[in-house]
């Protein structure tokens, strides 16, 4: 019993210090991605200028341009880590992730309705986000139901139903984009790569909600998710109401991911990269994992768009080109190394 418990403060030792690097990375982060811009503004300036102390063109760049923007990456990178986190562990396996799952391509064509038939006009401002939250909640649902049978969720039958509804809605996308003016076709396709360049604080505002509600009922889990992890009829034995779990897990999921693309469009492969690689440093414990996950994918999103900001400047990089650069070998090398997942086992 005694070596059992030095075990356990051994490894609790080693995920603290884990996770009080990831903070240091997510600060390093935050004060990269404020520096980088048009306007050159040093490391030490950051802190007085958005305490209000500058110019007033400063200030303004510093508090109303970057800062909402370097916030809604932390937001979004945070919600599509702890979705992946969540679909990996729900459904045991580790290709699932929002845009492996059809879930951004349903996103995707709810803001190409609304940018491709003017929903605009109607609703104003918020027509492409909300159109585009509507969609990718809706389409967690009907993967869902399309792959669950009478013997449960296979995740065989999940991934088919996600590549098959993923491919019917990028082919409604592509009949939009064919159908669109010049006027509202290049909106729709930059949305479609991804990009921070439109947030501002009403885009934050917009998405903090949901995304906040989803993470905190994903993290609310994270026992059961170790237990679900294990096996459904594990969970079951060991007193695990897994199908409402499953379902805790599912509106999670879909309130973080709607969140995140109704404001920042297609970023693919985040919630595939980052739990990946906490899962290799710290195991598959979901209390370890989910913050990690959280804290990672924030500072994650913020230096890729620091990068994509700076490797064109003073132009700007969709940032969904370069997290789909990292990520298409990412999925690869889990698609070799975790084989037998595909085959539907343990």
């Amino acid at each position: 019993m005694e070596e059992l418990n030095e075990i356990r403060k051994r490894i609790f030792r080693k995920n603290l210090i884990v996770i009080l690097a990831t903070v240091a990375v997510i600060i390093t982060s935050f004060f990269v991605a404020m520096k980088i811009g048009p306007t050159q503004i040093s490391f030490g300036e950051i802190l007085g200028l958005l305490a209000g102390n500058g110019s007033a063109g400063d200030i303004y760049v510093m508090r109303d341009i970057r800062l909402p923007r370097i916030l809604c990456c932390a937001m979004v990178g945070a919600a599509l880590s702890v979705a992946g986190v969540a679909m990996q562990g729900l459904f045991r396996n580790p290709m699932a992730s929002p845009s492996v799952l059809g879930v951004s391509s349903g996103a995707a064509f709810g803001a190409s309705l609304a940018m491709g038939f003017g929903v605009g006009s109607v609703l104003g401002s918020y027509a492409v986000p909300m159109l585009a939250f509507v969609f990718c909640f809706g389409t967690m649902f009907l993967v869902y139901i399309l792959a669950k049978t009478s013997g449960g969720v296979s995740v065989a039958m999940l991934l088919l139903a996600g590549i098959a509804v993923g491919a019917f809605f990028n082919g409604m996308v592509s009949a939009i984009q064919y159908i669109a003016d010049d006027s509202t076709l290049p909106g729709i396709v930059y949305w479609l790569m991804g990009s921070f360049s439109a947030c501002g604080w009403s885009s934050f505002r917009l998405a903090i909600v949901p995304i906040m509600a989803g993470i905190i009922l994903i993290w609310f889990c994270s026992k059961e998710l170790n237990l679900i992890s294990l096996g459904e009829e594990q969970a079951e034995n060991l007193g695990v109401n897994v199908n409402r779990t499953r379902i805790l897990l599912l509106v999670g999921s879909s309130l973080a991911v709607a969140g995140a693309v109704s404001i920042s469009g297609i970023i693919g492969f985040v919630g595939l990269i980052i739990p990946h690689i906490f899962r290799m440093i710290v195991g598959p414990d979901h209390k370890f994992l989910i913050p990690l996950s959280i804290i990672g994918g924030a500072a994650f999103l913020m230096v890729m768009d620091a990068v994509s900001r700076w490797v064109i400047s003073p132009n700007e990089l969709p940032i969904g080109i370069l997290t789909a650069l990292l990520g298409a070998p990412f999925f690869i090398y889990i698609m070799r190394t975790k084989r037998k997942f595909m085959l539907g086992g343990d």
